[in-house]
């Protein structure tokens, strides 16, 4: 790694371009002109291997990878793009009779009818940047969905957000995950800056200071990824299926980057010391514990004990510790976080992005070997990597 092409890593034409890679690999064979909204299945150089699936969470995803290009000043594509999604959302995804969004399609059909805390985030936050950049309708999808988790998802007697309810909202399951409450927390902050409305940072707020606070100290400052109903941890839950796409067993080191990112995008509208230092720790923990020295990335999984149980390399993970490091680069000052940045980013340059067909790779081997020629399944739609460059846009004051 030379110094002209760290320079390159916080280039602002450099990280537009990343996005922009993303969204042209994506689009227009993305646009499902049959059933409405978006194509989930490519392979490496972008045959389409899955026309039929339809999940919320990409559904939203593309609505949210979309919604950048069009903030991003990007091609008049963008924006129709974005729209196209919101309306399969609204016309598809949500229960028209029941309220609350399906959790996945076969074309137009429901195959899961279940109302997911994860999923209603995910649509929660696409809506919100949807907003932002402009999008017809944007706004009531907003409303309704923040009407929708206050009424069912969220538990006031604990304080977080309950998992998972049936079609009808008349069973609940009993399962509790940080998962879902930390894409809340995601959503919430997206849904403030596209609205302004207090009620959105405070929730962030209160999420963010009980999961990085009360929940992990529960589990030696690491946060655990299953509970039970009263929130204590679930040591069994998942036992060692780390590859549950949703709720994968263990201490998710990736995880624990992921809240240091929000709790410094939580840190720029209601800052707090306390936000700073937990930031810095859970993102020090996880590279400490996870960062692979021989062959570079991040581990995926961690047993209870904090020994590695996953040795590949998750593409969501490495874009996260992108876009923490910047965060906690700008905001102290220290050299030292820039260095993990660039790290990671050349890692990712040399074995991550696809420089022939855009895009990134989604699961590498501990050797960093892909496993197949598939690129993107359901839910992927690369928004880790998109978002996670328009956040180091906005700690370098790009945007």
């Amino acid at each position: 790694m030379n110094a002209e092409q760290t320079l390159i890593f916080k280039d602002k034409e450099y990280l537009r371009e990343q996005i922009f890679n993303i969204l042209s690999f994506y689009y227009p064979k993305c646009i499902d002109k049959k059933n409405g909204g978006y194509i989930n299945g490519f392979l490496r150089d972008g045959t389409i291997m899955d026309e039929e699936t339809k999940h919320l969470v990409g559904t939203s995803r593309f609505i949210y990878i979309f919604s950048l290009g069009a903030l991003l000043d990007g091609p008049a594509w963008c924006k129709k793009a974005a729209h196209h999604g919101l309306q399969f959302l609204e016309d598809y995804h949500r229960d028209k009779e029941n309220n609350g969004y399906f959790f996945e399609l076969e074309n137009q059909e429901v195959v899961d009818s279940s109302k997911q805390a994860y999923g209603h985030a995910f649509a929660l936050l696409a809506s919100s940047i949807a907003l932002q950049a402009g999008i017809p309708g944007a706004g009531d999808v907003v409303n309704n969905l923040f009407s929708i988790t206050e009424q069912y998802f969220y538990d006031s007697k604990y304080g977080y957000y309950m998992e998972e309810w049936n079609e009808d909202w008349t069973k609940s399951s009993s399962y509790r995950g940080q998962n879902a409450n930390m894409h809340m927390c995601e959503a919430l902050l997206t849904a403030f800056e596209a609205t302004g409305d207090e009620k959105y940072i405070n929730r962030a707020y209160h999420l963010a200071r009980r999961v990085t606070g009360e929940l992990a100290e529960q589990t030696g400052g690491m946060i655990w990824e299953h509970f039970k109903e009263d929130w204590t941890p679930d040591w069994e839950y998942n036992k060692m299926d780390t590859k549950d796409e949703f709720r994968p067993y263990g201490f998710v080191p990736g995880h624990q980057i992921e809240w240091s990112k929000l709790l410094l995008w939580l840190d720029r509208h209601k800052s707090e010391p306390w936000m700073l230092s937990r930031s810095k720790e859970l993102f020090l923990t996880a590279w400490k514990r996870a960062w692979d020295q021989s062959f570079g990335g991040m581990y995926y999984s961690l047993s209870p004990e904090g020994t590695v149980i996953d040795h590949d390399k998750n593409y969501w993970v490495m874009a996260e510790i992108i876009a923490a490091s910047s965060l906690l680069a700008t905001k102290t000052g220290e050299d030292s976080f820039w260095d993990y940045y660039n790290e990671t980013f050349s890692y990712c340059n040399e074995h991550f992005i696809d420089h022939t067909y855009g895009a990134w790779y989604p699961l590498l081997s501990e050797q960093n070997k892909p496993y197949s020629e598939e690129k993107s399944s359901a839910p992927k739609t690369d928004y880790h990597p998109a978002s996670a460059c328009y956040q180091v846009m906005r700690a370098l004051s790009f945007l």
